[in-house]
């Protein structure tokens, strides 16, 4: 009698309607003003304020304006001076750029101000996982963003990450191409090139 009671329940279990799957609700982008208030909370600083006006240097940073994540101003690159610059290309859907991510935190508490320490999310079409990810990780130095690569149009990037260095006068003095190997090493690289000593 119990095998016949459970032989009703399997046929009537094998009978019932298939589940309906959901539909997958459609991916909406982000606002610039909804990216803006999560880099707010994020802690994520303001972008450096730069000058319109000098000129562009040859063996610089190209003569390029972009914004900061978020949207909320913009940097024109060539006309950053005044102190020793570190800027670190990066994209949240990159590997190596998140293995470096600790070197970049801990660089950027260590220099205290010697060094801008400015963060490039490029490549990336979604700034609000970007704002994310430098969340995560523990970013708070300011960050700017080339969704389209037209950075990539003026200097040569092989891939991500890539990190430059910039002296006080605006002259690329090193680059480092792919991810940095330590906290130790962006340390040496500083001292060496930018004559920064932490």
């Amino acid at each position: 009698m119990r095998t016949l009671a459970f032989l009703l329940v399997l046929l009537l279990a094998g009978c019932a309607p298939a589940p309906v799957a959901q539909p997958t609700p459609a991916y909406t982008p982000a606002t610039e003003a909804q990216v803006l208030a999560a880099r707010k909370a994020a802690g994520i600083a303001d972008c450096p304020v730069s000058d319109p006006d000098v000129p562009a240097r040859d063996d610089g940073l190209p003569d390029l304006t972009l914004d900061c994540l978020g949207g909320d101003s913009t940097v024109r690159l060539a006309g950053l001076r005044g102190r020793p610059m570190v800027i670190n290309l990066w994209a949240q859907w990159c590997p190596p750029c998140r293995e470096e991510s600790p070197y970049l935190r801990q660089y950027a508490k260590a220099s205290k101000g010697k060094v801008l320490l400015l963060g490039l999310n490029s490549d990336d079409p979604r700034p609000e996982l970007a704002v994310e990810f430098a969340s995560l990780v523990g970013w708070t130095y300011p960050q700017l963003v080339d969704a389209d690569k037209r950075l990539n149009e003026k200097i040569t990037m092989p891939g991500l990450p890539l990190t430059i260095l910039v002296n006080a006068d605006g002259k690329v003095v090193y680059t480092v191409v792919g991810k940095l190997q330590s906290y130790d090493q962006l340390v040496q690289l500083t001292r060496d090139e930018l004559g920064v000593k932490l």
